[in-house]
């Protein structure tokens, strides 16, 4: 599968609209895409897994907040989605398939 320019710009804004907007970019684009492209498909599901993913453990670090720990925890878990969110996106600027740590794989 060997993604052309439009494919790999969508999917390296899909990964980086991960960062602001949360599930929604990867969402739309999986709805959107899935039939067209099997690469937008992978990527898509890939940023949207990820994407719940971080949404399960900031709603687990705001409940942490009550015994402090959360404090440490959510920032933790920001920069943790920034992060590989910013490196899913040169990934896929370069037409690679990428793969999150740790994350749940929820939609297949």
């Amino acid at each position: 599968m060997v993604p052309n320019n439009d494919d790999k710009n969508i999917a390296t804004v899909t990964h980086l609209g991960g960062t602001v907007f949360s599930f929604i970019p990867a969402l739309i684009v999986w709805i959107l895409k899935k039939d067209d492209s099997a690469y937008l498909a992978d990527q898509s599901k890939e940023a949207l897994n990820f994407q719940i993913t971080m949404l399960i453990a900031q709603f687990i670090a705001g409940i942490l907040v009550w015994i402090l720990i959360g404090f440490v925890l959510i920032p933790i878990v920001w920069i943790f989605n920034v992060v590989f969110c910013i490196i899913a996106a040169i990934s896929t600027s370069k037409g690679e398939t990428y793969r999150y740590p740790l994350c749940l794989r929820l939609i297949n």
